[in-house]
């Protein structure tokens, strides 16, 4: 035992088989316009795409797309998120994938209604968010990172060179169904595993600015 401690995490979790379904009970409590977030389209080909979409309408919700978030996403697609949430109004950001579709909707959440350049103000100055945040909600198809429940936001400026986290708002929500897993190739799955262990390892044996 290290000690005695509280946690607490404010990401409400559904997990198990069907764990979708409780996105029916989370739905009502936002507005009508969702900012569906996803990547390279792997979700049309699993079916994952047809189940999330199905809810949304069956709750009457109005949906604009924003896909192709790349590995490791780039500031210039974090403006693309932006200009899309601010032209469809959008009262939640609902991520589709994996830690980088999760970790790109937290960052189009705090930044588009940023008044200035948030990649100036959150991630090189990291200062504090001060504006209104999008929610987000999460379905998680690959584990790794724990972006599906924390506050950090990672984007890349390649132009610059920088790949700078920042710390977001944590999802709202997030759905854990195992079986969305089951399509991902092996080496991927492995891969997965030792993110999960070195972003424990890190945390644990790091400096107090990592924690």
């Amino acid at each position: 035992m290290l000690g005695n401690f509280m946690y607490c995490n404010p990401t409400r979790i559904y997990f198990g088989e069907n764990a979708l379904d409780g996105l029916k009970e989370e739905l009502p409590k936002y507005g009508k316009n969702v900012l569906l977030v996803y990547g390279g389209g792997s979700i049309k080909k699993n079916g994952i795409y047809d189940d999330v979409v199905a809810i949304l309408k069956a709750c009457g919700k109005e949906i604009t797309e924003d896909p192709g978030v790349m590995p490791n996403p780039t500031v210039d697609k974090l403006y693309e998120g932006c200009a899309r949430a601010k032209a469809s109004k959008a009262d939640l950001i609902l991520a589709v994938g994996g830690g980088s579709v999760c970790d790109y909707a937290k960052a189009v959440s705090v930044s588009t209604y940023c008044g200035e350049d948030p990649w100036e103000k959150y991630y090189l100055h990291m200062e504090d968010v001060d504006n209104e945040i999008i929610p987000v909600g999460c379905v998680l198809t690959m584990v790794g990172t724990g972006s599906e429940m924390n506050g950090g936001a990672v984007i890349t400026n390649e132009e610059k060179v920088i790949k700078a986290g920042m710390a977001a708002a944590a999802p709202r929500f997030a759905f854990l169904d195992p079986s969305y897993t089951m399509s991902v190739p092996r080496m991927q799955v492995i891969s997965g595993a030792f993110d999960t262990l070195s972003h424990a390892m890190e945390t644990y044996f790091g400096n107090s600015d990592q924690n």
